[in-house]
């Protein structure tokens, strides 16, 4: 099934670190919940993105919004790539690839004439009812938080 604004947004509950309890979609209900996905910490355009995120980290609290980011690497990663480039978003880890399924992301691929599975670069806006309001595909990094803050 392929999601579309206006369904229900599949819930999550994603380990964010080992010090931080998971990042669970039922506990942000009242408020609008920005996901994305992106396939691997630490590389120029997931790592590009995540700080365009972190910079507009206030502006998304203003506006009653939380950001998630989440990709298959694990919470070790995560806690790395956070500490090295000073994240301010939220990092969920979903190792097993279940949410990005869930969500309609992990998918087919093609690079320099191979062909493999891996997390399209995406983004969920989901209202505070638990409803998907937007949804972003085939993302391109420049200005695309500046588009979701909008």
């Amino acid at each position: 099934m392929t999601l579309s604004e206006g369904m229900a947004a599949p819930e999550f509950a994603l380990k964010e670190s080992e010090e931080q309890s998971a990042a669970d979609l039922r506990s942000f209900r009242g408020q609008c919940v920005v996901v994305y996905f992106y396939p691997k910490d630490d590389t120029e355009g997931c790592t590009a993105e995540a700080k365009d995120f972190s910079c507009l980290i206030d502006a998304f609290a203003q506006a009653g919004a939380v950001v998630i980011g989440i990709s298959p690497d694990s919470i070790k990663s995560h806690d790395k790539f956070r500490n090295k480039h000073d994240l301010k978003v939220r990092l969920a880890s979903d190792e097993d690839k279940a949410i990005a399924e869930a969500y309609g992301v992990w998918v087919e691929k093609k690079m320099y004439g191979r062909t493999f599975m891996g997390v399209e670069r995406a983004t969920f806006l989901i209202d505070s009812q638990g409803q998907i309001a937007r949804i972003w595909r085939n993302v391109r990094v420049p200005g695309h938080a500046e588009d979701v803050l909008e």
